[in-house]
């Protein structure tokens, strides 16, 4: 998949991250079903790579679907066996390299500039701020970009409804947005109010890239 452009399209990539693979997979259903287009499913979910093999069965091969927290080579393997489309880190390492091997695009995670020439280097698509808020936030993207304007920036952490449309408005290409769209759907909770926040999410992306 081309993973650059589908970040500029969509511009939101749901983290999914539970202790209960039935609702883990009924949270990336949801959440396919409400219109997101780019899903990642953490290998530190409740057995990850079962959730990522049916909900890959579930959705056909036409929906992006990622797998997250990849941080060995045993990780990146055992992701692209499941059927992920995409692999995200949270540093630069061995999931990294074997995932690019495999022919996996990778959204990398950095937070300095040496991070990011080296997740350039190792051909990372995309580069994952991460942690996004403790980073600096929104004023850190932005300074980020002045020396890598044509970087492809996806900040991750802490990113709510008002950090989203800050992040867009400072120049990241998507955000990545986990327990503040999730909350407690992968854990057993209700796939309502998933729904209901899949929704505002959606709507405030859609605002503020307009």
């Amino acid at each position: 998949m081309d993973l650059r452009a589908a970040l500029a399209a969509h511009r939101l990539v749901a983290i999914v991250r539970g202790s209960d693979p039935e609702a883990a997979l009924r949270t990336v259903l949801t959440l396919a079903d409400e219109g997101i287009q780019l899903i990642e499913v953490s290998l530190t979910c409740e057995d990850a790579l079962t959730v990522i093999e049916r909900a890959r069965t579930a959705l056909g091969p036409g929906r992006p679907l990622g797998a997250g927290t990849v941080l060995t080579a045993d990780d990146a393997r055992a992701a692209h066996r499941a059927g992920a489309d995409f692999a995200v880190t949270p540093g630069l390492g061995e999931g990294m390299s074997t995932a690019r091997e495999l022919g996996l695009p990778v959204l990398a995670g950095v937070m300095t500039p040496t991070e990011v020439i080296g997740a350039r280097a190792l051909g990372a698509e995309a580069l994952k701020i991460f942690p996004a808020a403790q980073a600096g936030g929104p004023g850190y993207l932005k300074a980020l970009r002045g020396p890598f304007p044509d970087e492809v920036f996806v900040p991750v952490g802490g990113v709510d409804e008002a950090a989203a449309r800050a992040y867009l408005a400072a120049g990241a290409t998507a955000v990545g947005i986990g327990s503040p769209l999730i909350g407690d759907a992968a854990d057993g909770g209700g796939q309502d109010a998933l729904r209901a926040r899949a929704r505002a999410f959606h709507a405030a992306v859609r605002e503020a890239a307009a």
